[in-house]
């Protein structure tokens, strides 16, 4: 279930306040940072974004 556009527009990374894109899979939704020295993708379950740095996937 994607994110809604105006909720998408507010969230930014708690690691380095960057703006968030909805990268969204079937199968992993998730939410990753635009930040260029930070990338990190944080989950969404049951619609609810997770963003706590802790839970989030660092980039590969």
């Amino acid at each position: 279930m994607p994110l809604e556009a105006g909720l998408l527009e507010i969230l930014a990374c708690p690691a380095c306040h960057s703006p968030l894109d909805d990268r969204s899979a079937a199968d992993s939704p998730e939410l990753i940072c635009t930040g260029q020295d930070c990338g990190l993708a944080y989950p969404v379950r049951d619609g609810i974004p997770v963003l706590l740095v802790d839970e989030a996937r660092r980039p590969a």
